[in-house]
This record gives structure tokens, sequence and C-alpha cells, in this order.
């Protein structure tokens, strides 16, 4: 086995943040949800209606490397804000903001940021709650290999679809410090298509996480063929190459690089917690992590991904992208 899997296979299943006064929800005798610290002390009071099942002394969870307590039902008393879902706080009871409503839920991070609205205008915060881009712009999508599409002007449109569409304003790119793009006159292979425009290719790398990178370089055609091997159309070996990009680098309450992995058009593969990895703050221990939080050492992972992928295929000979365990 490699030195480095059998490094990472060594390393223990870590606690994802440091330590964190263990917070308690409690229900009040009007059935509303509100958190209290361990010695009893309200930290919140009990004004969110509660739709999923939080019980009486419960724990707040600690999240990854997150400081915030979201709360994903109504509030008593609660003022209608269009396109908001729930509320978060952080973890001394101060209200922080309302999140961007996305899939029915509190919109989901996207490279590190979580969309929220104030005063019917979204910007973007951090995992700690820290407003990164002030709220300023009617419309903006999540951020995708360091670029959000934003607009002024523009409105919804009902359709037959899940999603409204949004219609008319004025459209543009922002960049991760909400500074707006231009696109590009000349573009290169590392530059990004959006829209039909093309714009700079926005990460940039010391030497140390040049080798971090590195790593995952090292084993793109083995984490591609598990991804690939149930997709039907058949896709030549440049389709199936993928990119790992470094979206967020050790902080308070989170010592660790994250690195997504983008498919060969630059589409995020790490929205919902498929193919995102982290690297210790030395870089030398790998995992990823469940849909639990749990940190899983990239060697686990890949060893259960492969058997799956070995299963499908057993199962499905026909698959076009057909599996092979190319070793390293």
């Amino acid at each position: 086995m490699n030195k480095i899997l059998l490094l990472i296979a060594m390393i223990p299943v870590l606690a994802f943040s440091q330590k964190q006064e263990d917070l308690r929800y409690f229900i009040s005798k009007d059935s509303l949800v509100g958190v209290k610290n361990q010695a009893g002390k309200i930290i919140i009071p009990a004004e969110f209606k509660d739709y999923t099942g939080i019980k009486d002394g419960e724990s707040v969870p600690e999240g990854i490397g997150n400081e915030t307590i979201l709360f994903a039902g109504g509030k008593r008393n609660d003022k209608y804000e269009k396109n908001t879902f729930g509320y978060v706080y952080d973890r001394k009871g101060n209200f922080l903001y309302r999140p961007y409503l996305f899939d029915n839920g509190a919109d989901y991070f996207s490279e590190g940021l979580r969309r929220f609205v104030k005063n019917g205008k979204i910007g973007f915060a951090d995992r700690n709650g820290k407003t990164v881009i002030q709220p300023s712009h009617d419309f903006a999508a999540s951020f995708n290999y360091g670029y959000s599409v934003f607009c002024d002007g523009c409105d919804w449109e009902k359709t037959d679809d899940e999603h409204p569409a949004i219609v008319g304003g004025i459209w543009g790119v922002m960049n991760i410090k909400g500074e707006t793009v231009q696109p590009l006159s000349k573009h290169s292979g590392k530059d990004i298509d959006i829209d039909g425009k093309y714009y700079p290719y926005s990460f940039q790398y010391s030497g140390k996480e040049k080798n971090i990178l590195q790593f995952f370089e090292k084993y793109n055609k083995i984490i591609s063929a598990v991804h690939y091997v149930n997709v039907y159309n058949e896709m030549s070996e440049e389709e199936r190459k993928l990119l790992f990009e470094i979206v967020e680098r050790p902080q308070e309450n989170f010592p660790y690089y994250q690195i997504n992995t983008y498919d060969n058009g630059k589409r995020n593969l790490a929205a919902f917690d498929d193919l995102k990895f982290f690297v210790s703050e030395d870089g030398k221990k790998v995992f990823t992590i469940n849909y639990e939080d749990k940190m899983i050492p990239f060697e686990k992972w890949l060893k259960e991904e492969i058997r799956q992928a070995e299963e499908y295929q057993k199962k499905h000979s026909n698959n076009p992208n057909k599996f092979k365990n190319i070793p390293n």
C-alpha cells in the first residue's frame, strides 16, 4: 500500500472543530424551542417553531467548524420576509441573519459561504456567521469556481417548475470579495465559461498549497473512475478528468483546508458533500465527511468507493464508463 495511504489509515477520526460549550435545546409549554447552556441559563429564548423533531434537552450540533445555530422553523410573531428560511444565531445568543430560501430549506454552504437576506437584498456569510459580502443585490447565485452570478432590478416569474425563473434586470458576475468582474477578451483553458463569456481563473496558491493539490492529482483517475462508473453516456478520458481547488483555508474553529472537486466544465461536484475533502493545517492528514459531519480518513473512504463501484459494475455490466482499479 502507498506510504501516504498507510499514514492516513493510522489517523483516528477526529472531531471537526475545537470543543465548544455544551448547549441544549429546551421546549416551552407552548411547544416553542430555545437554547440553554449547561448551567441552565437561557441563551436564546423559546420563540421558534420546530418542524424537525427536536427533543427537550437535545444537544445543539456543533457543525463543521461553525459557531452558529440554525432554527429551521418560523418564529413567534414572525413577520414574513420574502425568500428567507429560518434564523441563524451565534452560540452566545446573538441574532446574525436570515438564510436565503433554497430547495425548501436554508441555503447550503458553497465554497464556504451561505446566502442570506436583509431588506430584500442578498449577501453572503461564512461558517462563523461573519458577513463576507454585504447584502446589495436583488439576486445572487451560490459561488462556483470562485464566482457568483448576480442581478439587480430583476424579478421572479412563476413557472410550472419547482423553482421560479428570474427575469429582467441587469446581470453581472462577482468574485469572492464581492467585486464585479468583467469578462476576458482573450482566455485560456484555465478560465471559466459563465453564460458564454470567460472570466479569469481565480485561485492562487502557495508552494505548500500546491503540494496539497498534488495529492489529489495523484488520485485523479481513480476518483474519476468511481465517480463516473454509473454515468450512462460514454465519456472520453479528457471529459472525465477532475479539477481540485482549495476553497477554504484554516481559520478559527476550522483548522483545515477544504478542497472541492469540479468536473471538466468547472461545475462543483462537492455541493452536497460528495467529493469534498479536508486537509489538516500541516498538510499531512486527508479526510472526507459523511452526512452526519463525521470525518473519515481518505483511505477508508476510497476503499469503500472502490467497493461500491465494483459492485455496481457487476450488476450493470453494460455501463459505458468501465471502472478500472488503477494503482497510483
